[in-house]
């Protein structure tokens, strides 16, 4: 079976907590993401923040971007996959979490994201089908 290592983007970049969001905007575009992981200063893994967090949290509530730190976006606990876990385990989570990007860990390190795009060229139509139909529900 597939695994998330077999799966994912290897080397993801990270934005740290104190960055602020248009540090983390210029990132992104740099990198022609619309997420990253958020790290502490310890290198650990704090959240995620995604092009839509910016735009909803940040733009639209007249927020400063150059004021508001990432740290401030990056809440609550962390939905992850462990790199070898299989992609049955993959979709489920992302269904059950409504997310469409997954951190990747071995051990405590991150080593890669699974995109719902990287799942989508790798597995069965049907599967990518009934993914999106979960990850979409309301």
């Amino acid at each position: 079976m597939t695994t998330a290592r077999e799966l994912m983007t290897p080397d993801p970049v990270c934005v740290e907590t104190s960055s602020t969001v248009r540090e983390a905007a210029a990132k992104m575009a740099s990198s022609s993401v619309g997420s990253l992981p958020v790290c502490g200063q310890d290198g650990k893994l704090k959240g995620m923040i995604t092009d839509r967090d910016i735009v909803v949290k940040v733009l639209a509530e007249g927020k400063d971007p150059m004021a508001v730190h990432v740290g401030e976006l990056a809440q609550g606990e962390v939905v992850t996959i462990g790199a070898d876990d299989e992609a049955e385990e993959i979709l489920r989570t992302m269904a059950r979490h409504e997310v469409r990007r997954l951190p990747v860990i071995d051990g405590h390190e991150l080593v890669g994201i699974v995109a719902q795009a990287d799942v989508a060229r790798a597995l069965p139509n049907e599967t990518v089908g009934a993914l999106l139909a979960d990850i979409s529900a309301e």
